[in-house]
């Protein structure tokens, strides 16, 4: 078992090319499945593996009280495995065919307020250190771009073009993408770059935002400190960087924005990931309809 296993892993990290957390998740999710047959049924072959073993697990997953949303991710693990073997010649049938996926009730995406983001920009105070100064440009970074925290965290000096005002950035399955920046955006940018050669002894000149001792930034780092200045603004549950992409395309959608375009924009693979902001801007029409139309 472990030669498929492990020739599934190298596929996603050489051939599909999936980042090194995805491919934890991979692994992990798969190891906790073979663990689990191995308990319940012994030593099995893989061709021996039958829906009814996968359904037994997943039954297990269910009685561990596991979301809907974390047993569909697991079964789509298995099923990318079982399509690598059966694709591979491993297996002649996959067992996936008969497993049905839990339904999944639709949340829509937590955002923020237009009227508190021009908070955050204009009545916010940022202390007057490089701390501060790092905290304000990646909150704007993040608002500007709709960016993945791990995709800002890896920013280079030298994906930003001044001249033409875009950032390119290295997205999910190393796909890159160009967004957009508004001259202000692009002149605090370039402002922060310059601050970093005067301000710091010693310092990275790879990658963009750094500490106060010029190091790249830790994820952990940047989380806290959105979690900590939405905090000052917002009393939505959620304060993310995640919340802030929502954000991003939110208020793209809100303002007529072209679903393909925010798609484009976010780096997502289909335009079914995208959609879900459409429901946020419905129940933003919904709101202006009742507050403003006679017969509402």
């Amino acid at each position: 078992m472990d030669s498929y296993f492990l020739s599934f892993i190298d596929y996603l990290k050489f051939e599909k090319r999936y980042s090194a957390h995805t491919v934890r998740s991979y692994h992990d999710d798969l190891l906790q499945f073979f663990s689990f047959l191995e308990i319940q049924f012994g030593k099995i072959s893989l061709e021996e593996i039958s829906s009814a073993f996968i359904r037994s697990w997943l039954a297990s997953l269910k009685d561990e009280k596991l979301t809907s949303k974390s047993i569909n991710r697991k079964i789509s693990v298995l099923k990318s495995f079982f399509k690598y073997q059966l694709r591979t010649g491993a297996i002649e049938q996959t067992p996936m065919l008969n497993i049905i996926a839990p339904k999944i009730s639709k949340r829509l995406p937590v955002y923020v307020e237009q009227k508190d983001i021009q908070t955050l920009f204009s009545n916010v105070e940022f202390s007057d250190d490089w701390q501060g100064l790092t905290d304000k440009l990646l909150l704007s970074i993040f608002y500007n771009t709709g960016m993945r925290l791990s995709e800002l965290v890896n920013i280079k000096e030298n994906q930003v073009d001044y001249k033409s005002r875009y950032i390119k950035i290295l997205g999910k399955g190393n796909k890159e993408r160009i967004v957009p920046l508004s001259k202000q955006l692009c002149d605090d940018i370039d402002g922060y770059r310059q601050q970093k050669r005067k301000q710091l002894e010693n310092f990275d000149d790879v990658f963009l935002l750094v500490n106060k001792n010029g190091k790249k930034l830790y994820p952990k780092y940047v989380y806290l400190a959105v979690k900590k200045y939405l905090g000052e603004i917002t009393t939505i549950d959620k304060k993310s960087p995640h919340v802030l992409r929502h954000t991003f395309a939110t208020h793209l959608t809100n303002s007529g924005a072209d679903l393909n375009s925010v798609k484009e924009l976010l780096g997502h693979s289909s335009l079914a990931a995208t959609q879900v902001y459409t429901h946020n801007t419905i129940e933003k029409l919904k709101e202006v309809y009742k507050k403003s139309h006679p017969k509402a």
